[in-house]
C-alpha cells in the first residue's frame, strides 16, 4: 500500500498549507455572512414582537416593519397579511352606488402608477401631501418568494376623509384608486397622497391582490383583501401641519390601533408587517415600503 507523508515536504510546505486552509475558511465565512445577514436584517415583521425599524429624512421617521426590503429578495421569514374587510367603498364589483354596481376595475385607465388624478370623464386631482409607496408582494407559504405578475389594487380616502365614486361631492371622481402589476421582484409602486383620518377609523389604505391582471376585474378573483395602517407619528405630523387635514386631528385623537374596529383584533406581528416604513416630510412628501405576505 502506498503511503503519503505530508511532513516529508518540509516546514515551508506545512506553513503554506495552513495559510491556504485559513484563507478558505475566511472566504466561506464571508460568503455565509453576505448571504445570511441580508435575511436577518430584512426578515419580516412576524419575526419579532415589536418589529421596530426607522427611516428618517428631515427629522421624520416611523416605526414599522423592518421587512420592507426591495422585492422581498433575501427575506426568509414572513407571515400572511391579515384578511380585512374591503369596506363600504371598494368599487371592486361587490356593492352598488345609486342602484348600480360600482366596479372601477373594469374601467380603462385604472392601471396606473400615479393615482392622484381621476381618469375618464374627469381629470381633477386630489390635493394632499405626496406619498409614494412601494409594495413588495411575497408568498408567505413559500419562504417569502417574490410573486411576479400579480395585480395589486389600492384605494383610500381623500385628505378630508371622502372616497371617490361614493362620497358626496366626489361621486364623479375616481382618483385615489389604481392597479399595478408586480415586476420580477414582486414590486409595485404607487404615487398618491397621504390619506386623512375620518371619524371611527384609524388611518389606513385598502388593497386587494389578484393572481394576474386579467383576473383583476372582480372581487371574487382576489387572493387577498387587506388594509395597511399608517404610522401614527407621521399621521400626527401631517394632520397637525399640512393644509386640508385639520379635521383629521380630532379624529386621530379618538382612535388607536387597539380600539379600531378593523385592526383591533390583529396581533402585534401582523400590525408590524401591515404598517409601512415611511421617511420624508410634509413639504417634500413621504416615501415608504411595505411587505405584503400572500398565502398562495
Amino acid at each position: 500500500m502506498k503511503q503519503t507523508h505530508d511532513h516529508d515536504h518540509g516546514l515551508q510546505h506545512d506553513l503554506q498549507l495552513m495559510m491556504q486552509r485559513n484563507a478558505d475558511r475566511r472566504r466561506a465565512l464571508t460568503w455565509l455572512l453576505a448571504g445570511g445577514s441580508a435575511a436577518l436584517l430584512v426578515g419580516c415583521g412576524g419575526g419579532s414582537s415589536d418589529g421596530t425599524a426607522s427611516a428618517s429624512s428631515s427629522g421624520s421617521s416611523s416605526s414599522g416593519s423592518s421587512s420592507s426590503s426591495s422585492g422581498g429578495s433575501g427575506v426568509t421569514s414572513c407571515i400572511a397579511n391579515a384578511t380585512e374587510t374591503n369596506g363600504p367603498f371598494p368599487s371592486d364589483g361587490s356593492n352598488t352606488v345609486n342602484g348600480m354596481v360600482s366596479n372601477v376595475l373594469q374601467q380603462s385607465g385604472v392601471v396606473r402608477t400615479d393615482i392622484r388624478t381621476s381618469f375618464g370623464s374627469s381629470t381633477n386631482t386630489a390635493p394632499g401631501v405626496p406619498l409614494t409607496l412601494k409594495l413588495s408582494v411575497v408568498n408567505s407559504n413559500n419562504n417569502c418568494a417574490a410573486l411576479s405578475g400579480y395585480a395589486v389594487y389600492i384605494w383610500h380616502c381623500t385628505r378630508d376623509g371622502a372616497y371617490s365614486l361614493y362620497s358626496s361631492g366626489v361621486q364623479n371622481e375616481n382618483y385615489l384608486r389604481g392597479v399595478q402589476v408586480t415586476d420580477a421582484n414582486g414590486e409595485v409602486t404607487f404615487t398618491s397622497i397621504f390619506p386623512g383620518c375620518y371619524s371611527g377609523r384609524y388611518p389606513h389604505i385598502h388593497f386587494e391582490v389578484y393572481p394576474s391582471l386579467s383576473m383583476a376585474t372582480l372581487y371574487t378573483n382576489r387572493v387577498l383583501v387587506s388594509q395597511m395602517a399608517m404610522p401614527r407619528d407621521i399621521c400626527s405630523t401631517v394632520y397637525g401641519s399640512a393644509t386640508g387635514y385639520s379635521a383629521s386631528v380630532n379624529n386621530l385623537a379618538a382612535v388607536t390601533i387597539a380600539n379600531d374596529g378593523v385592526f383591533g383584533d390583529n396581533s402585534t406581528a401582523q400590525m408590524t408587517q401591515m404598517t409601512p416604513v415611511l421617511s420624508g416630510d410634509v413639504s417634500a412628501g413621504y416615501n415608504g415600503t411595505i411587505l405584503v405576505g400572500v398565502p398562495v
